[in-house]
């Protein structure tokens, strides 16, 4: 039996310039029944350890570094002993929520996670947050896409640290390019296609 992608969503808030917003957050957990790898750790340590169940954890993997989707990573550390990836480039927002703490593994471009027979890919992809990363299941036919694409288009780019025309060249130049039939599983609403949001453009 091969990998599998679980999923849940926690509530929370995000926040960021001296605003705080009302958010709810997609949980993406790819593994079998013995082991698994969570994607973004918002909200909620025991939400997300109910959706792990009995499975171990073996990797904690940060889309970016905002708030919402990495508020309880080092307690969810504590309580799996799980390492937190994260790509680098993030560490001014991760010091923003986590000024007492530390990433485990750097996530950079080309990083290969295995879990359950299965890899992830990180695709470095910035302009939402430096170090926005987007992580490819080739086996699965689906990218996890953070707050990089959503359904309906780009993730936001009002607020410090993030940069439109960044995100517009991530998005055509690193995703865009994946075949159209893979599946967008986002950070926050509804899945898309690769070729649903290319033919938006």
């Amino acid at each position: 039996m091969g990998a599998r992608l679980d999923y849940g969503v926690v509530s929370g808030t995000f926040s960021l310039d001296g605003e705080t917003f009302d958010v709810d957050n997609n949980v993406w957990i790819v593994g079998d029944d013995s082991e698994c790898v969570l994607i973004d750790a918002p909200h909620d340590v025991d939400a997300i350890l109910h959706l792990i169940g009995r499975r171990t954890l073996t990797a904690i993997v940060l889309t970016h570094a905002h708030d919402d989707h990495c508020r309880i990573a080092p307690e969810l550390r504590e309580r799996t002993g799980a390492p937190i990836w994260l790509n680098p480039e993030d560490r001014p927002l991760w010091e923003l929520t986590h000024p007492d703490a530390t990433w485990d593994e750097d996530l950079v471009d080309g990083t290969e996670i295995a879990v359950a027979g299965t890899t992830l890919r990180a695709i470095h992809t910035p302009g939402h947050a430096p170090g926005a990363t987007c992580l490819l299941a080739e086996e699965l036919g689906c990218v996890f896409t953070g707050d990089t694409l959503f359904h309906g288009g780009p993730g936001a780019t009002g607020r410090s640290y993030s940069d439109v025309d960044v995100i517009r060249a991530s998005i055509a130049e690193r995703l865009f390019t994946l075949p159209p039939e893979t599946v967008v599983h986002t950070g926050h609403g509804q899945d898309t296609t690769i070729g649903a949001e290319r033919d938006r453009t």
